[in-house]
């Protein structure tokens, strides 16, 4: 696929029925609903201080980790997945997603903002993700998104749009991935070679991005993304981390 920027892999036109996105249970999600959801994720996060040259930290590695990371993508911020505890420090940062029971385990800057994510959340300082979801519009304005914006951060290096692509498509060309093949995440979401092979390599290829979790889910599945030290996977292909390189 040949797109510039990430927004690209979240456009009008790649919407359809085909599988995108399989959960730890089991559950399957379409490009219809990953890409329409995208769109609600980054008009909801608006409202939470998310633009241009802010810090979002996105706790978690499930479906609603990964919405917050593309809604931040759609509104040209740089995810952090992970972060430490203590952020007062850190002055870009604007936004932390998180379980709502996650919250007293961080410290964030003075005026940060708190998006929460399962359970209703009983503070009325902490936006409740899940809601603002079902209530947002389904549509996004047209981007125009610079190639080396940030796009994640591991708090050492950023990372730019353009070199999270040319690291995805380097996988892509080295694996032969190709359409509907599912690729399981067995790596941490925090490492951006991880969200180059294992999220952004998939969606290139119109492929399936397989969080782990569900048996029968790996079963079906042709690639895992995993670590050197890794023992063995039950996939028939890995994905070395250490061999994707990011620019």
């Amino acid at each position: 696929m040949n797109a510039g920027t990430v927004d690209g892999l979240l456009t009008r036109e790649l919407r359809d029925d085909r599988i995108a996105l399989v959960d730890a249970t089991g559950r399957e999600y379409d490009y219809h609903w990953l890409c329409t959801t995208s769109w609600k994720a980054g008009n909801f996060l608006r409202h939470a201080g998310v633009r241009n040259g802010v810090t979002v930290g996105v706790v978690g590695d499930g479906p609603l980790a990964l919405l917050a990371f593309f809604g931040t993508t759609l509104l040209e911020g740089t995810t952090r997945f992970d972060p430490p505890a203590d952020l007062t420090d850190e002055d870009d940062f604007r936004t932390l997603v998180a379980p709502v029971d996650r919250f007293t385990d961080y410290e964030l800057p003075r005026g940060a903002q708190r998006v929460g994510y399962g359970d209703k959340p009983d503070a009325p300082d902490i936006h409740h993700f899940d809601a603002g979801l079902w209530s947002e519009n389904p549509s996004f304005p047209p981007l125009s998104i610079d190639a080396e914006t940030a796009i994640l951060t591991d708090g050492e290096r950023p990372v730019t749009h353009a070199g999270l692509l040319e690291a995805a498509r380097e996988v892509v060309t080295e694996t032969g991935l190709e359409a509907d093949d599912r690729v399981v995440v067995r790596t941490p979401l925090s490492d951006p070679r991880t969200i180059a092979a294992g999220v952004i390599a998939p969606l290139l290829a119109k492929a399936v991005i397989v969080l782990p979790g569900d048996d029968t889910a790996s079963e079906r599945a042709s690639y895992a993304v995993s670590s050197a030290s890794a023992e063995s996977v039950p996939e028939p292909n890995r994905i070395d981390l250490d061999a994707v390189s990011l620019p």
